[in-house]
């Protein structure tokens, strides 16, 4: 994977993100959206993966739209990550927009290194995701979650799911003592990813910064 390093590197909070060949253009406008609260007291590190929907993915999955359906890359993926994560002075957070917002949810199952989960427009609707996440605890303190409003208003019977998996999921995570935000946003699944993402990267890192 190709990795980019943007921000403060000696700052105290770290921020891990995923991202494809289509998020590119829209990180320095996310940087930028998280400097307006926080200033110069971040790092982040994005790791672009090679596949999206294989590298992404927790186990295989049959296509929801086009022809291509998912992989079971995520844990080589993690495992990349976790690389760059050995200093433990730092506080990590890792977070993603879409298939990337899942992928971090699915990792904070795996490990508690990271002190919150940034899930914007997080791919919710994923087959199993719902069982796994009910037969599992996730070991992390923090945990945003945000949808478009239009999201669900889908004609996609799998992808329509995803409004009813988000709200399952957020009482999941408050009856298990998480502190977790639901928050909606105007538009449908393409609308201001940086934005959206910016701000799920702004509210877990608060109480360190503000």
């Amino acid at each position: 994977m190709e990795v980019q390093e943007y921000g403060n590197q000696t700052a105290h909070n770290v921020l891990i993100q995923p991202v494809g060949d289509h998020d590119e253009e829209l990180t320095e406008r996310e940087i930028e959206a998280i400097r307006e609260r926080y200033g110069d007291t971040f790092r982040l590190i994005t790791f672009k993966v090679d596949d999206w929907n294989r590298d992404l993915s927790p186990w295989e999955a049959p296509a929801v739209f086009g022809r291509e359906g998912f992989g079971n890359g995520a844990a080589d993926t993690l495992h990349e990550i976790l690389a760059y994560c050995g200093d433990r002075t730092k506080t990590y957070y890792l977070g993603g927009y879409s298939l990337a917002g899942l992928f971090s949810l699915w990792a904070a199952y795996q490990t508690d290194l990271f002190r919150g989960i940034a899930a914007a427009s997080p791919s919710m609707w994923f087959p199993g995701l719902a069982d796994y996440m009910k037969e599992h605890v996730i070991r992390t303190k923090r945990v945003y979650l945000s949808l478009g409003d239009r999201e669900e208003k889908t004609r996609n019977p799998v992808m329509a799911t995803v409004g009813d998996r988000i709200r399952e999921a957020h009482a999941l995570f408050r009856e298990q003592g998480i502190d977790c935000l639901l928050e909606w946003n105007e538009g449908n699944h393409f609308a201001n990813a940086d934005t959206r993402t910016a701000k799920a990267f702004r509210w877990v890192m608060r109480g360190e910064t503000e």
